[in-house]
């Protein structure tokens, strides 16, 4: 058998080669939903991802006898280190073919990238940050993932680990349809809305750049001090909205007022999976007319922000959040609903998902490695 060869992504070819090695991994039976291309290059792009403008990240390929075997992104985000500790990078975006030999290569690649920049340990994966797509699928590999969600084969965990990769941390993905919903919750949630002090409305899509500044301030006030979380800068925030308005639909996208100020807010997404399925990861005119077919048919959605100011955090406002957006859904359409992710020791989070009748669908994992492992 051939030798194994990582090198860093330098042209425009290698990066070519790094967003489309997925397809070469995943069937087109898998539940693997394929991201478009021409996203995935802004993504990766210093000059159009604000990330950058802060962070590193290194990228290689694994080739086998010429052809590409798997691949791999180190991420350096001071960001991080400044809140979690000076000494953690990342690994994010592996892909690689049953081989342990290939995926000792590439993680000893991302490790000498960190390590020469003197960081230890290693965390994800992470791809890039924890406010982009991070963990490990460690279970139910026959569901398909979530919009923004990752998806992997079942093989991953067992090639990390014999790589020296160990358990960091859980993250959960809860599923509800509306029937597991218990049939009080709605009438209480109507109980506690009279009188309330808030008003709740859908996103006005003509005021997103207004809205998109309000809701990161919440967002980075409500998850301040969760494990792992590195604040948003608001450019970044701004960037992630203006990514997503194209799926974003106000019923879902909702905002809690108090005295004209912005208080709450609720992101609910349609769950566009199977249009980008459908578009096969390139919206040529082909692809476009796939996807806007698809998209017309979403009958779930994924729920990725809810949150309250501090000064406002009581359970009358968070119950009017999701009673509203719990009609808009099933007026949509929408069958069934994700909340992900959740931490696996956030009591309080994973107690609401019990509460309303949710079930825990999928595990994802972020592993820890040293940088340089005893030999």
């Amino acid at each position: 058998m051939t030798a194994v060869s990582v090198e860093p992504v330098r042209r425009r070819s290698d990066l070519t080669a790094f967003i489309r090695f997925p397809h070469l991994i995943h069937r087109p039976a898998d539940p693997w939903i394929p991201p478009l291309d021409r996203e995935r290059r802004a993504f990766l792009d210093s000059r159009r991802n604000p990330f950058f403008d802060y962070a590193e990240a290194g990228l290689f390929l694994a080739r086998r006898g010429g052809r590409v075997a798997g691949r791999i992104a180190a991420v350096r985000n001071p960001r991080h280190n400044e809140l979690h500790g000076p000494d953690e990078g990342f690994f994010g975006m592996f892909e690689c073919v049953d081989d342990p030999e290939v995926a000792r290569a590439l993680f000893e690649a991302a490790a000498g990238w960190l390590a020469g920049r003197g960081l230890r340990t290693m965390l994800g994966p992470v791809s890039l940050s924890t406010n982009h797509e991070c963990g490990l699928l460690v279970d139910s590999f026959d569901r398909a993932p979530a919009v923004l969600m990752p998806y992997n084969p079942a093989y991953y965990p067992r090639l990390l680990e014999a790589c020296g990769c160990v358990k960091a941390k859980d993250l959960w993905a809860w599923e509800l349809t509306w029937d597991q919903v218990p049939g009080e919750f709605l009438p209480l949630a109507d109980a506690l809305a009279e009188g309330s002090p808030y008003t709740i409305r859908p996103l006005r899509l003509a005021d997103l750049d207004t809205a998109a500044s309000h809701i990161w301030e919440i967002f980075n006030q409500v998850w301040a001090g969760n494990w792992g979380f590195v604040p948003a800068t608001e450019k970044e925030f701004r960037h992630l909205v203006r990514t997503l308005k194209p799926i974003l639909r106000p019923e879902l996208t909702l905002v809690a007022e108090r005295d004209g100020e912005t208080v709450g807010a609720l992101i609910g997404l349609p769950d566009a999976g199977p249009a980008f399925k459908a578009a096969r990861g390139r919206l040529t005119p082909l692809g476009l007319l796939r996807f806007v077919r698809a998209l017309r048919h979403v009958d779930a959605a994924r729920l990725i922000l809810l949150g309250v100011r501090a000064e406002n955090r009581d359970d009358k406002v968070v119950l009017e959040l999701g009673a509203r957006a719990m009609r808009s859904a099933r007026e949509l359409g929408i069958r069934r609903v994700e909340f992900s992710w959740i931490l696996e020791d956030n009591v309080a989070a994973n107690g609401v998902a019990r509460y309303i009748g949710a079930r825990r669908s999928k595990t994802y994992r972020i592993y820890r490695r040293d940088c340089e492992p005893p030999r």
